[in-house]
């Protein structure tokens, strides 16, 4: 970028914002900045952060921190009693993730955060919790519910169930395509990788890997 494309995108970033005339100035802010994470530079400009004219923000009880980057096509969805959405400074949305609220579940993303593309977190009856720093790789899951399975009816009209929260503590990791399901704690600085399903508690600092995920070594071992 020049200097001339910089002071184009400063000047519009100044009135970004979540209404119609902010959403205008933040598209002409990105004709001159490349796409896609390259708009990270539009978030540094505004305390308000990057939110792109092109995702879709449903949702009635949202709390956005700081210096935002929410990127095309990200979907933020309210059903009935859906909980809030707390989305902490700093934090990275990227495009096509999903991020769903219902039957009173909440999603808490801690500062620093990163959302990788297609990533989806939907909310129902139990809450999805994420600490700081923590990234999830492309087409990671969390899924804190279930459908019951008993015989008498079919699954689409059985009740949700849930065996507790997701919670995701601060500086973990998740690999591409990780599934994390209902009552699991992941800890801090744990490592999952890629392709595995979480049904279990990950203890802080471990590497974990497999369907389902267990423990394969500690990160403190690796140098030993």
């Amino acid at each position: 970028m020049n200097i001339i494309e910089k002071i184009w995108a400063r000047s519009w970033m100044l009135f970004a914002g979540f209404g119609q005339f902010g959403k205008m100035a933040t598209w002409f802010a990105t004709w001159t900045v490349p796409p896609h994470i390259g708009r990270m530079y539009l978030r540094d400009l505004s305390r308000k952060g990057y939110i792109s004219p092109r995702a879709q923000i449903h949702h009635s009880k949202i709390s956005f921190g700081h210096h935002m980057f929410i990127d095309d096509r990200v979907l933020i969805f309210e059903y009935p009693n859906g909980g809030p959405v707390q989305l902490g400074d700093w934090v990275q949305v990227h495009r096509d993730v999903i991020i769903q609220t219902g039957a009173g579940g909440t999603v808490t993303v801690g500062p620093e955060s990163r959302l990788q593309p297609r990533c989806i977190l939907a909310a129902f009856k139990g809450h999805i919790i994420i600490g700081k720093g923590v990234g999830l790789a492309p087409n990671c899951v969390l899924y804190p519910y279930n459908h019951g399975v008993a015989p008498d009816q079919p699954v689409r009209k059985q009740p949700l169930e849930s065996k507790g929260d997701i919670i995701i503590e601060d500086e973990a990791w998740l690999g591409v395509g990780v599934t994390v399901l209902d009552g699991v704690r992941i800890g801090k600085g744990a490592v999952v990788g890629a392709g595995s399903v979480v049904t279990k508690d990950i203890p802080d600092g471990a590497i974990a890997f497999g369907v389902p995920a267990r423990v394969i070594k500690m990160r403190d071992e690796i140098n030993k």
